[in-house]
């Protein structure tokens, strides 16, 4: 069989193949989870699919790409008592006092979340999320997109 022939009888698989890949890319990526922040490592991310609370959702953070749990929305109430934190009366999480390196690490404040800002969380004590001034809350712009946990 010479390569022509071969095209003539692939080639339509070839190309749908193709339109498929660019058109997965253009809508997802995938993401991994570096930290032992939440239970799974490995994501789907569907770009521009906005989470809703309780979802998974990535943002991006100082050239890095989060994948973190949509705790608060707009509007929610972020309560801090002392280093506790809760989200409309759910407790979210503490913040630690120093990093695992010994660095300080700044509390955020309470309040409730202004329009086009989120607060993200993750279970994990060590996780670096809302509850610190950096990154504080996260703002629409920097949300990639919803996350689905693959494994």
């Amino acid at each position: 069989m010479t390569l022509a022939s071969h095209l003539r009888r692939w080639g339509i698989a070839y190309l749908a193949i193709l339109i498929a890949a660019v058109l997965f890319k253009m809508n997802f990526v995938f993401g991994i989870n570096s930290s032992a922040s939440l239970p799974h490592r490995f994501f789907l991310i569907h770009k521009g699919k906005q989470p809703a609370r309780g979802q998974y959702v990535a943002f991006r953070w100082n050239g890095t790409t989060f994948v973190k749990i949509l705790a608060g929305v707009p509007g929610d109430s972020v309560m801090r008592k002392e280093r506790d934190f809760f989200v409309n009366g759910e407790f979210v999480g503490t913040a630690k006092t120093h990093g695992r390196a010994g660095a300080s690490l700044e509390a955020a404040a309470a309040g409730v979340i202004p329009l086009g800002r989120y607060f993200v969380a993750a279970p994990h004590p060590d996780s670096l999320d809302s509850r610190y001034a950096p990154p504080g809350l996260i703002a629409q712009s920097q949300i990639v997109g919803r996350a689905y946990a693959l494994f």
